[in-house]
Protein backbone atom coordinates (compact mmCIF):
# COMPACT_ATOMS: atom_id res chain seq x y z
CA UNK A 1 0.00 0.00 0.00
CA UNK A 2 1.53 3.29 -1.24
CA UNK A 3 1.65 6.70 0.89
CA UNK A 4 -0.62 8.26 -1.86
CA UNK A 5 -2.14 11.80 -1.56
CA UNK A 6 -5.01 10.96 -4.06
CA UNK A 7 -7.03 8.98 -2.62
CA UNK A 8 -10.26 7.20 -4.39
CA UNK A 9 -10.07 10.72 -6.30
CA UNK A 10 -9.85 12.79 -2.99
CA UNK A 11 -6.69 15.05 -2.55
CA UNK A 12 -6.06 14.00 0.70
CA UNK A 13 -3.95 16.61 1.36
CA UNK A 14 -6.41 19.84 1.11
CA UNK A 15 -9.01 17.72 2.76
CA UNK A 16 -11.02 20.68 4.97
CA UNK A 17 -10.71 20.31 8.87
CA UNK A 18 -14.04 21.21 11.83
CA UNK A 19 -13.51 23.17 14.64
CA UNK A 20 -15.22 21.29 17.71
CA UNK A 21 -18.30 23.87 17.37
CA UNK A 22 -18.75 23.14 13.58
CA UNK A 23 -18.63 19.73 13.81
CA UNK A 24 -21.10 19.94 16.79
CA UNK A 25 -23.31 22.25 14.67
CA UNK A 26 -23.37 19.91 11.31
CA UNK A 27 -24.01 17.33 13.69
CA UNK A 28 -27.45 18.30 15.03
CA UNK A 29 -28.20 19.57 11.20
CA UNK A 30 -27.52 16.62 10.02
CA UNK A 31 -29.74 14.93 12.33
CA UNK A 32 -32.42 16.93 11.40
CA UNK A 33 -32.03 15.71 7.86
CA UNK A 34 -29.68 18.46 6.37
CA UNK A 35 -28.25 16.44 3.58
CA UNK A 36 -25.52 19.57 2.55
CA UNK A 37 -24.82 20.02 6.66
CA UNK A 38 -23.82 15.59 6.13
CA UNK A 39 -22.07 16.35 3.05
CA UNK A 40 -19.89 18.64 4.99
CA UNK A 41 -19.69 16.74 7.88
CA UNK A 42 -18.28 12.87 5.94
CA UNK A 43 -15.95 15.97 3.86
CA UNK A 44 -14.83 17.44 7.66
CA UNK A 45 -14.05 13.79 8.87
CA UNK A 46 -12.11 12.13 6.27
CA UNK A 47 -8.86 13.18 7.87
CA UNK A 48 -9.86 10.99 11.07
CA UNK A 49 -10.58 8.42 8.33
CA UNK A 50 -6.96 8.94 6.46
CA UNK A 51 -5.12 9.06 9.84
CA UNK A 52 -6.74 5.34 10.82
CA UNK A 53 -5.89 3.64 7.23
CA UNK A 54 -2.17 5.02 7.43
CA UNK A 55 -2.03 2.31 10.33
CA UNK A 56 -2.72 -0.15 7.17
CA UNK A 57 -0.23 0.44 5.31
CA UNK A 58 2.21 -2.47 5.48
CA UNK A 59 -0.61 -4.39 4.68
CA UNK A 60 -0.97 -6.01 1.13
CA UNK A 61 -3.91 -4.24 0.20
CA UNK A 62 -5.25 -1.51 -2.30
CA UNK A 63 -5.17 1.86 -0.47
CA UNK A 64 -8.11 3.15 -2.17
CA UNK A 65 -10.12 -0.08 -1.29
CA UNK A 66 -8.79 0.54 2.52
CA UNK A 67 -10.13 3.90 2.85
CA UNK A 68 -13.59 3.33 0.87
CA UNK A 69 -14.10 0.84 3.95
CA UNK A 70 -12.68 3.35 6.45
CA UNK A 71 -15.15 5.58 4.82
CA UNK A 72 -18.29 3.35 5.02
CA UNK A 73 -17.01 3.07 9.12
CA UNK A 74 -17.32 6.81 9.11
CA UNK A 75 -20.99 7.28 7.71
CA UNK A 76 -22.59 4.12 9.47
CA UNK A 77 -20.63 5.97 12.68
CA UNK A 78 -22.80 8.91 11.79
CA UNK A 79 -26.02 7.47 10.89
CA UNK A 80 -25.73 5.86 14.38
CA UNK A 81 -24.15 8.19 16.81
CA UNK A 82 -26.48 9.57 19.79
CA UNK A 83 -25.93 13.19 19.95
CA UNK A 84 -27.83 12.73 24.09
CA UNK A 85 -24.22 10.10 25.10
CA UNK A 86 -22.20 13.12 25.73
CA UNK A 87 -19.37 11.90 24.25
CA UNK A 88 -17.22 13.31 21.31
CA UNK A 89 -17.46 12.00 17.65
CA UNK A 90 -14.36 10.76 17.16
CA UNK A 91 -14.36 8.36 20.03
CA UNK A 92 -17.46 7.08 19.30
CA UNK A 93 -16.11 7.15 15.32
CA UNK A 94 -12.58 5.20 15.32
CA UNK A 95 -13.42 1.74 16.69
CA UNK A 96 -16.46 1.86 14.14
CA UNK A 97 -13.93 2.76 11.50
CA UNK A 98 -11.48 0.90 12.53
CA UNK A 99 -13.60 -2.27 12.98
CA UNK A 100 -14.94 -1.57 8.90
CA UNK A 101 -11.26 -1.48 7.39
CA UNK A 102 -10.52 -5.07 9.94
CA UNK A 103 -13.61 -6.43 8.44
CA UNK A 104 -12.72 -5.83 4.85
CA UNK A 105 -8.96 -6.74 5.47
CA UNK A 106 -10.12 -10.15 7.00
CA UNK A 107 -13.18 -11.19 4.66
CA UNK A 108 -11.50 -9.85 1.71
CA UNK A 109 -8.75 -12.31 1.71
CA UNK A 110 -8.40 -14.54 -1.10
CA UNK A 111 -8.00 -17.58 0.92
CA UNK A 112 -11.47 -17.75 3.13
CA UNK A 113 -11.36 -19.30 6.00
CA UNK A 114 -14.18 -20.37 7.91
CA UNK A 115 -15.25 -18.39 11.19
CA UNK A 116 -14.54 -20.99 13.59
CA UNK A 117 -10.90 -21.15 12.58
CA UNK A 118 -10.43 -17.38 12.85
CA UNK A 119 -11.72 -17.31 16.12
CA UNK A 120 -9.35 -20.16 17.48
CA UNK A 121 -6.36 -18.05 15.53
CA UNK A 122 -7.34 -14.47 17.17
CA UNK A 123 -7.84 -16.52 20.72
CA UNK A 124 -4.23 -18.33 19.69
CA UNK A 125 -3.06 -14.39 19.31
CA UNK A 126 -4.30 -13.61 22.61
CA UNK A 127 -2.62 -16.56 24.98
CA UNK A 128 0.22 -15.91 22.74
CA UNK A 129 0.71 -12.28 23.96
CA UNK A 130 -0.05 -13.19 27.60
CA UNK A 131 2.68 -15.21 27.44
CA UNK A 132 4.99 -13.27 25.95
CA UNK A 133 4.56 -10.64 28.72
CA UNK A 134 5.80 -13.77 31.29
CA UNK A 135 8.06 -15.53 29.34
CA UNK A 136 9.75 -14.59 26.31
CA UNK A 137 10.58 -18.27 25.02
CA UNK A 138 6.66 -19.12 23.59
CA UNK A 139 6.25 -22.31 21.68
CA UNK A 140 2.79 -23.56 19.81
CA UNK A 141 3.28 -26.84 22.30
CA UNK A 142 3.15 -24.18 25.53
CA UNK A 143 0.23 -21.92 23.42
CA UNK A 144 -1.42 -25.20 23.27
CA UNK A 145 -1.23 -26.32 27.04
CA UNK A 146 -2.67 -23.32 27.83
CA UNK A 147 -5.62 -23.02 25.53
CA UNK A 148 -6.09 -27.54 26.32
CA UNK A 149 -6.07 -27.94 22.47
CA UNK A 150 -3.88 -29.75 20.17
CA UNK A 151 -0.58 -28.52 19.22
CA UNK A 152 -1.85 -29.55 15.19
CA UNK A 153 -5.10 -26.95 15.86
CA UNK A 154 -2.91 -24.15 16.88
CA UNK A 155 -0.14 -24.56 13.92
CA UNK A 156 -3.35 -24.95 11.71
CA UNK A 157 -5.29 -21.65 12.80
CA UNK A 158 -2.35 -19.22 12.74
CA UNK A 159 -1.06 -20.66 9.14
CA UNK A 160 -4.85 -20.08 7.90
CA UNK A 161 -5.26 -16.20 8.85
CA UNK A 162 -1.98 -15.89 7.07
CA UNK A 163 -1.35 -13.18 4.24
CA UNK A 164 -0.53 -15.89 1.38
CA UNK A 165 2.65 -15.07 -0.34
CA UNK A 166 3.59 -14.88 -4.11
CA UNK A 167 5.66 -17.80 -5.67
CA UNK A 168 7.55 -15.08 -7.60
CA UNK A 169 8.01 -12.75 -4.05
CA UNK A 170 11.84 -11.73 -4.37
CA UNK A 171 13.26 -12.83 -1.36
CA UNK A 172 17.25 -11.57 -2.58
CA UNK A 173 18.10 -9.36 -4.42
CA UNK A 174 21.54 -8.32 -4.46
CA UNK A 175 23.35 -7.00 -7.72
CA UNK A 176 20.76 -7.50 -10.43
CA UNK A 177 20.75 -11.20 -9.12
CA UNK A 178 16.95 -11.67 -7.93
CA UNK A 179 16.57 -14.61 -6.25
CA UNK A 180 12.66 -15.44 -6.26
CA UNK A 181 10.92 -17.88 -3.27
CA UNK A 182 9.81 -20.79 -6.04
CA UNK A 183 13.48 -21.24 -6.87
CA UNK A 184 13.87 -22.22 -2.77
CA UNK A 185 11.22 -24.55 -3.28
CA UNK A 186 11.48 -28.20 -3.87
CA UNK A 187 9.60 -30.32 -5.81
CA UNK A 188 9.46 -33.89 -5.95
CA UNK A 189 6.71 -34.98 -8.37
CA UNK A 190 9.15 -32.44 -11.09
CA UNK A 191 12.59 -32.74 -10.50
CA UNK A 192 15.30 -34.00 -13.25
CA UNK A 193 15.09 -37.57 -11.89
CA UNK A 194 11.31 -37.66 -12.51
CA UNK A 195 12.14 -36.16 -16.01
CA UNK A 196 14.68 -38.60 -16.69
CA UNK A 197 12.47 -41.55 -16.02
CA UNK A 198 9.51 -40.34 -17.76
CA UNK A 199 11.41 -39.98 -20.53
CA UNK A 200 12.65 -43.42 -20.48
CA UNK A 201 9.27 -44.69 -19.94
CA UNK A 202 7.95 -43.11 -22.98
CA UNK A 203 10.54 -44.40 -24.78
CA UNK A 204 10.24 -47.65 -24.16
CA UNK A 205 6.02 -47.94 -24.26
CA UNK A 206 6.69 -45.89 -27.83
CA UNK A 207 8.46 -49.54 -28.50
CA UNK A 208 5.72 -51.79 -28.05
CA UNK A 209 3.43 -53.46 -30.64
CA UNK A 210 0.46 -51.71 -31.66
CA UNK A 211 -1.90 -54.57 -29.74
CA UNK A 212 0.38 -54.38 -26.50
CA UNK A 213 0.63 -50.53 -26.18
CA UNK A 214 -3.40 -50.71 -26.76
CA UNK A 215 -3.70 -53.00 -23.92
CA UNK A 216 -1.79 -51.08 -21.62
CA UNK A 217 -3.61 -47.61 -22.24
CA UNK A 218 -7.01 -49.53 -21.93
CA UNK A 219 -5.48 -51.49 -18.37
CA UNK A 220 -3.56 -48.36 -16.81
CA UNK A 221 -5.26 -45.35 -18.40
CA UNK A 222 -9.03 -46.52 -18.89
CA UNK A 223 -8.61 -48.83 -15.86
CA UNK A 224 -10.72 -51.27 -17.62
CA UNK A 225 -10.09 -54.85 -16.77
CA UNK A 226 -8.93 -57.81 -18.69
CA UNK A 227 -12.04 -59.19 -19.53
CA UNK A 228 -13.49 -55.62 -20.63
CA UNK A 229 -10.14 -55.74 -22.77
CA UNK A 230 -10.77 -58.68 -24.29
CA UNK A 231 -14.09 -57.80 -25.78
CA UNK A 232 -12.93 -54.62 -26.96
CA UNK A 233 -9.30 -56.07 -28.86
CA UNK A 234 -11.25 -59.40 -30.02
CA UNK A 235 -8.89 -61.84 -28.08
CA UNK A 236 -9.28 -64.40 -24.92
CA UNK A 237 -8.41 -62.69 -21.16
CA UNK A 238 -5.60 -65.34 -21.25
CA UNK A 239 -3.81 -63.98 -24.18
CA UNK A 240 -4.42 -60.12 -22.54
CA UNK A 241 -2.96 -61.46 -19.58
CA UNK A 242 -0.05 -62.82 -21.32
CA UNK A 243 0.41 -59.72 -23.36
CA UNK A 244 0.16 -57.41 -20.75
CA UNK A 245 2.79 -59.49 -18.44
CA UNK A 246 5.30 -59.41 -21.83
CA UNK A 247 4.48 -55.64 -22.13
CA UNK A 248 5.48 -54.60 -19.14
CA UNK A 249 8.86 -56.92 -18.92
CA UNK A 250 9.93 -55.08 -21.97
CA UNK A 251 9.30 -52.01 -20.12
CA UNK A 252 11.24 -52.91 -16.92
CA UNK A 253 13.61 -53.92 -18.93
CA UNK A 254 14.26 -50.97 -20.93
CA UNK A 255 14.22 -48.73 -18.14
CA UNK A 256 15.89 -50.42 -15.39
Amino acid sequence: MLQKVVICGVDTSGLPLLTSKEQQELMVKLKGGDERARERFITGNLRLVLSLVRRFWAKNANADDVFQAGCVGLIKAIDNFDLSVGVKFSTYAVPMILGEIKRYLRDGNSLRVSRSIRDTAYQVLKVREKLEAEDEDVTYDKIAKEMNIAVSEVAYALDAISDPVSLYEPVYNKSGDTLLLMDQIFDTKNNDEVWTEKAALYDAISRLEGREKKILFLRYFEGKTQTEISQEVGISQAQVSRLEKTALKQIKSRIS
